[in-house]
């Protein structure tokens, strides 16, 4: 559990480290929006071309599963995620009501109490390795406390739930802002046409090119 924490803290400040690059340089699919609009464009086109990476990237500070989608407009799948995220997160939950309180382990030797009743209490058990007339040699071996219940497998299985449906909606979340804006550019990017006419004032002893761009 402590080396997903772990992997989890590492992959959040890799995504701070991208969100301060892109803040200072600029958005990072900030390209030439396309003036005008064209008349068959859909306002959901319209929407994602003008979806922005960073901000998709800036929704990961919220775990709240599904966010990022939702920003991407796949509405239906942002949901799923939040529901299963919730399932998750209440089996986690679940678990936990389950667990009962730490006590410390059973043994069938002898136990040495050192401490007793504060905060840093220690037990030992003695188990007997040698003997010298009456004198015995004893191995110390420390015991710990447990946490009884069966609730210790289902808190598991919901964090892994939940974890992997959050890395999911980043993840799979980014790459459909970046789809649908290409999509879309690519789209209307075809329609472009260029128009190149000449144009001379003899008057002003000048000439030059009148570079158009229409749909």
């Amino acid at each position: 559990m402590k080396k997903i924490i772990i992997k989890i803290c590492l992959i959040c400040f890799c995504i701070s480290l991208l969100n301060g690059q892109s803040i200072l340089g600029g958005d990072m699919l900030d390209e030439t929006p396309l003036y005008p609009v064209p008349a068959e464009m859909t306002f959901e086109e319209y929407q994602d071309i003008n979806r922005r990476l960073t901000i998709g990237l800036a929704l990961t500070s919220i775990p709240i599963p599904g966010i990022v989608h939702r920003y991407a407009g796949e509405k239906k799948i942002s949901r799923r995620l939040f529901l299963l995220g919730v399932s998750g997160f209440a089996m986690m939950v679940v678990g936990g009501s389950m667990q009962d309180e730490e006590k410390w382990q059973d043994s069938d030797y002898d136990i040495l109490i050192m401490n007793s009743g504060e905060e840093n209490e220690t037990r030992y058990e003695k188990i007997p390795v040698n003997q010298v007339g009456n004198d015995i040699e004893y191995k110390l071996n420390p015991l710990r406390k447990e946490k009884t219940g069966s609730g210790g497998g289902l808190i598991a299985f919901g964090a892994v739930i939940l974890i992997g449906d959050i890395l999911y909606d980043w993840l799979h979340g980014w790459k459909m802002i970046v789809n649908k804006r290409d999509a879309v550019r690519y789209k209307y990017g075809q329609q472009l046409q260029l128009s190149l006419e000449p144009k001379i004032n003899p008057l002003a002893q000048k000439a030059g090119l009148s570079l158009s761009l229409y749909f």
